[in-house]
């Protein structure tokens, strides 16, 4: 077998969940979190990569229990520790992959948070329009809702992803998939006044094509978007706990209620395999009937 230090093997692995992969860097940074508890725990034990066996990987899972790891973040830790075998093997330094029957710790079903078409309403209606920001925060709890995306591609939309004439955008998902998000006349219109607004600007260099622009006339942070969310959900006198991800859910979670197609819905959300939005079907299991477009609250007018 080739000798391989277990720093150029890192950093092998690292390339190869990027550039084969196309994961982000924060997915990257997670997986390679979860592979080094696994390597210092391998090192405390006298043993490397090389030296792991299935035994010895269901030690290192009993571990994690009783430190009181969640079994949500075993099986993300578990799923890590797959792919970076999985890698291994692909790269001929073992023959027999040591976790390939590792079992996953089961997880209930977890429904998440979201928020009624009232409640929507009443954090839209909500913004002050008399303050500078009012029209943009607007737009983007709109854009937000009516389109479902993540909090990460709103702050990157730019200008030229924007087809006001045939009523969609472009956004850039995860690993640098593009994917076409209807929009629609509630957003149209909240993002055709923002932009008045916009105009007045003083932008900075490099900035002019994001669509969503703070005060210094640069573009805006998840951050920034998270606390717009949260001040007009207390404004609202909304307990719930909100974040720009609770729109996204109350986004998919209302089209369903309405009768949208699950894989449509799979589509506009961006989700790689479809049973990562079956967790919405929770709410509604009756026939799933018609195209995601066709069953938005706002695309009734």
């Amino acid at each position: 077998m080739t000798t391989v230090t277990q720093d150029n093997l890192l950093r092998r692995y690292i390339a190869h969940l990027r550039l084969e992969k196309g994961m982000s860097d924060n997915t990257i940074e997670a997986y390679i979190d979860d592979v080094e508890k696994l390597l210092r725990y391998l090192d405390s034990a006298g043993l490397s990569w090389k030296d792991a066996e299935r035994d010895t990987l269901v030690n290192f899972v009993c571990t994690l229990q009783d430190l009181g790891i969640s079994a949500r973040s075993q099986a993300r830790i578990i799923s890590g520790i797959k792919s970076f075998f999985r890698f291994i093997v692909l790269e001929g330094l073992i023959e027999e992959n040591p976790s390939e029957q590792l079992e996953t710790p089961h997880l209930g079903r977890h429904l998440p948070s979201i928020l009624t078409t009232d409640e929507i309403n009443s954090m839209i209606a909500s913004i002050d329009l008399s303050q500078p920001e009012g029209q943009r925060n607007r737009a983007i709890l709109e854009v937000l809702y009516s389109c479902g995306i993540r909090v990460s591609e709103l702050v990157n939309l730019r200008l030229s992803q924007l087809y006001i004439d045939d009523e969609y955008i472009c956004v850039d998902g995860k690993g640098g998939k593009q994917r076409l998000v209807p929009l629609s006349p509630s957003a149209i219109n909240e993002i055709m006044l923002y932009l008045q607004y916009r105009s007045e600007i003083s932008i900075k260099p490099g900035e002019e094509d994001y669509l969503f622009i703070n005060r210094r006339g640069r573009h805006m942070t998840r951050v920034m978007v998270f606390y717009i969310v949260r001040n007009t959900c207390e404004r609202c006198g909304i307990k719930k706990k909100v974040s720009p991800h609770t729109l996204r859910h109350s986004f998919a979670t209302h089209l369903l209620e309405n009768g949208a197609n699950l894989r449509a819905i799979q589509n506009m959300l961006g989700h790689e395999s479809i049973t990562t939005t079956e967790v919405y079907t929770h709410l509604d299991r009756q026939f799933l009937r018609q195209e995601i477009n066709m069953y938005h609250p706002r695309n009734k007018q």
